[in-house]
């Protein structure tokens, strides 16, 4: 995924804790989870960027 940056975020204390029971019955982390959220959503509005592949294209 590359180098990460950190920042503070602050949230309402009741999303917090529905953030926190989400994570847990995924067995995330709550900042994995933010994270996951996150990627999800810039995937499906169509602003993620293309995964790098480590793969070399295949030969026919």
């Amino acid at each position: 995924m590359g180098n990460k940056k950190s920042f503070v975020l602050r949230m309402d204390e009741d999303v917090y804790k529905a953030i926190e029971k989400w994570a847990a019955d995924e067995f995330r982390s709550v900042n994995g989870q933010i994270e996951w959220i996150l990627n999800q959503q810039l995937k499906t509005a169509g602003r993620a960027k293309a995964p790098r592949s480590n793969l070399k294209p295949k030969k026919d």
